[in-house]
């Protein structure tokens, strides 16, 4: 394997992140990243569990002084989000990330980097393959599946764990401690098509929508970035031709705001120059709605082949769902100023033999907001004859005052520092709501060190960072003595 983290401290941390770059682990296909980590335990003579869902539980004793402090769950999950450039090659299901080193920065080479969460991994392995660190009894805790439905927590038995506190190493901002998070579920609305002939006078476009920064569609989601499979469905209503549907596709997975979409069209041939120009007029309308958010957004019209199109209904009633599915920002808290309340992403539009699927993140701190976006959803696929699911609930975890973790945590950092952590709550689903729901007693707080463009080809991760993070860890586990 050739090396391009070697030279960066901490040493251990960037090793076992660069190791775990070579594995695929999106989610799903988290099977060789398990067993990787399962071996590594083992080959440390340290007590390891992998349960049916493929999550890891590694457990380290504690060190001299220790022994009798509260034991300590360090919590991360092993899979990551899959997403590349268009003209990138590269196959998530075996080929490894490719890393490069920009000034302080890491990235990877047109596709996501997997510092959501992998560097949660790295520094967990490296504090258990270290003889140096003092702590109390460890739990390292791996979860499978967070980003597609947190099935992994979700089927974790809770009492395989002893541990009181629990530090979850899924945050993206330095100097940030989160004691809070939203909950969330995944959403489809599927509508069944129906077809007619193509008409051989027409000819068959694909109207590509591209150059949108997208990002995770929780912590993202207030930067109110174009959504391109709502922003196709408004290109398509805007449309001052007659056109045949064939089908649409934008977007890969729900929790990322999707960057790119494709529409098919059939048009009559005299049309065609009337078209582009359309769009050309409808291009110019966006780019400037978006400058502040999305100034790469362009619209490329190329020629295509189909066999058939949607008949008129369907055509209607897709267009209809593409631009009243709720979507982005619901509402924002009274209580935490500059935080969202509620969301919704339609992250995917996916055609089919025989159906159209919309796949929507929904996240809420309020349950019943949560429940209010997933009727609306309901409602209209109602309205127009289309099938509604909603799976893969995961819980809020709610704020817990007079915790003795946060305060440790604040003093350390104070101490390191000199100066205050922000103590926040992310719109982002993190798992400890679910972890807490599993082990009644235990307290939690969330860390982690500057990520950038998360879930997205741009996402970069800061190597200073990683090490003060790093070494506030250490002395926070110093600190429980």
């Amino acid at each position: 394997m050739t090396t391009v983290l070697n030279n960066l401290n901490p040493s251990l941390v960037f090793k076992y992140f660069e190791e775990i770059s070579q594995i695929p682990r999106g989610s799903y296909n988290e099977e060789q990243i398990s067993n990787y980590l399962y071996n590594f335990a083992k080959n440390l003579n340290l007590e390891v569990i992998q349960d049916e869902h493929l999550n890891i539980i590694i457990k380290k004793p504690a060190t001299a002084g220790y022994e009798n402090c509260p034991g300590v769950i360090l919590q991360g999950h092993m899979d990551m989000v899959c997403e590349k450039n268009k003209d990138v090659k590269h196959d998530f299901e075996k080929d490894p990330i490719k890393l490069k080193i920009v000034d302080d920065m890491i990235y990877a080479d047109g596709t996501t980097l997997g510092a959501d969460n992998g560097i949660a991994v790295a520094m967990s392995l490296a504090i258990l393959a270290s003889n140096d660190v003092s702590h109390p009894s460890l739990e390292v805790l791996i979860t499978s599946n967070e980003e597609s439905g947190m099935t992994g927590a979700t089927g974790l038995d809770g009492g395989l764990l002893n541990g009181k506190y629990i530090i979850n190493l899924d945050s993206e901002e330095e100097g940030y401690l989160l004691v809070s998070c939203a909950g969330g579920n995944r959403s489809y609305v599927t509508l069944p098509l129906t077809y007619k002939p193509i008409d051989e006078n027409k000819e068959v476009l694909l109207i590509e929508l591209k150059g949108l920064l997208g990002g995770h569609s929780g912590a993202d989601i207030i930067k109110q970035r174009a959504n391109s499979n709502v922003t196709m469905g408004r290109i398509l209503n805007l449309l001052d031709v007659d056109y045949d549907l064939v089908e649409i596709n934008g977007g890969s997975k729900n929790n990322a705001i999707p960057r790119e979409c494709e529409a098919k069209i059939a048009i009559d041939k005299n049309q065609v120059d009337t078209l582009k120009n359309n769009i050309s007029e409808i291009e110019k309308i966006l780019k400037h709605e978006f400058k502040s958010t999305d100034s790469g957004l362009e619209i490329i019209v190329k020629e295509a082949t189909a066999d058939k199109v949607l008949n008129d209904d369907c055509k209607t009633k897709a267009i209809l769902l593409l631009n009243l599915m709720p979507n982005g920002i619901q509402s924002m808290s009274m209580d935490i100023e500059g935080l969202v309340e509620s969301s919704t992403n339609l992250g995917v539009v996916k055609t089919t033999e025989g159906k159209i699927s919309f796949e929507s993140a929904v996240r809420s701190s309020v349950a019943t907001l949560r429940e209010n976006i997933n009727n609306k959803m309901k409602l209209l696929a109602d309205s127009v004859g289309a099938n509604f699911e909603s799976t893969d609930g995961y819980p809020a975890w709610e704020y817990a005052k007079d915790s003795k973790l946060e305060q440790l945590c604040v003093d350390v950092y104070e101490k390191l520092t000199g100066k205050k952590p922000v103590i926040t709550a992310i719109h982002a689903g993190l798992e400890c709501g679910l972890l807490l729901d599993k082990m009644p007693g235990c307290e939690a707080i969330s860390m982690g060190p500057d990520m950038f463009e998360v879930h997205t080809p741009n996402e970069h991760l800061s190597i200073s960072s990683v090490k003060n993070v790093y070494e506030y860890l250490l002395e926070v586990l110093k600190a429980m003595n």
